[in-house]
């Protein structure tokens, strides 16, 4: 079970991480081939560019988790815990719909392209890998909606302040 709340809390910690370190690697390889052999390879940039996918879904997933996404909030300075709890449930609601449309159709995508066996030009494996990037990104952002939703109804419940995230401007 503690295992579990470890990778629950660190979750996207450790994707972002490694995509990250992935990207990086593998562009500087890449600039040095450049610039010392005259050289480029098509995989390189691929690995870069997909990385670079997989840290935007997977970042937008922590964002959720942190209620880190931009907000307009000045109203919420101004109403009760019961109030604020209110609009935050009905976001993450709305937010969740949007997320399991979204998810259906990233699947279905991932879907056509492992039917028709598409691969990438300078790796030539499946495309469905990097596809999956997105439905992966939205399958993380409804987990992270659906204890958003969890904590906001028990913050609502009991009266208390609803986590409102690390604020960068006060």
């Amino acid at each position: 079970m503690e295992t579990l709340r470890k990778i629950d809390r660190n979750a996207e910690r450790w994707l972002l991480l490694t995509f990250y370190v992935m990207l990086v690697i593998t562009m500087a390889i890449e600039v040095l081939r450049r610039e010392i052999f005259a050289y480029s390879s098509i995989w390189g940039e691929e690995i870069v560019r997909y990385s670079f996918i997989y840290l935007a879904w997977i970042g937008a997933a922590a964002a959720v988790k942190e209620r880190a996404h931009i907000r307009i909030d000045v109203v919420m300075h101004y109403l009760g815990p019961r109030l604020k709890a209110l609009l935050y449930i009905f976001g993450d609601l709305v937010m969740f719909l949007v997320a399991l449309v979204a998810l259906y159709w990233s699947i279905e995508t991932v879907h056509v392209s492992l039917n028709f066996g598409s691969v990438t030009a300078g790796l030539r494996i499946s495309q469905a890998w990097f596809l999956m990037a997105v439905p992966v990104g939205f399958a993380l952002i409804i987990w992270r909606l659906l204890q958003s939703f969890l904590r906001d109804v028990k913050a609502l419940r009991d009266g208390t302040d609803v986590y409102e995230g690390d604020k960068l401007f006060d």
